[in-house]
């Protein structure tokens, strides 16, 4: 069908990686990162770039997601998200304090109250 490099094309094969896997730890995580680069070329975007650091995290290690995230360079400060996704990252690198922060942060930038507790849940779960 052709389109292989198309953003919903490239969507469609991650997405396809994630229905394959049974689990988080199944999931063919470098095959992921490898689509989210191509995406991130085809169609550039801040949240494409947060997507493709959690799974070159899951891939190569929290350590090089992190590296990912901070080189977004402010693009998505006000995101939820990538607070979260930090924290979770800080956490995994056994840096507890900027863990909870940063989950801390992202439950101030949600206007979800489910959203907001589970972060916070987790920035007490650092202490």
């Amino acid at each position: 069908m052709g389109g292989a490099a198309e953003p919903y094309a490239l969507q469609a094969a991650i997405a396809a990686v994630h229905g394959r896997a049974r689990t988080a730890d199944a999931t063919d995580w470098p095959r992921i990162a490898a689509l989210y680069a191509v995406l991130a070329r085809v169609a550039p975007s801040p949240v494409v770039e947060l997507n493709r650091a959690v799974a070159v995290s899951m891939a190569d290690g929290p350590a090089a997601g992190l590296e990912l995230v901070d080189g977004l360079d402010g693009r998505l400060d006000n995101y939820y998200l990538l607070a979260s996704v930090r924290g979770d990252l800080l956490a995994k690198l056994g840096r507890p304090a900027e863990a909870r922060a940063e989950f801390e942060r992202a439950a101030g930038l949600t206007a979800n109250e489910r959203q907001r507790d589970l972060l916070l849940a987790r920035a007490q779960g650092c202490a």
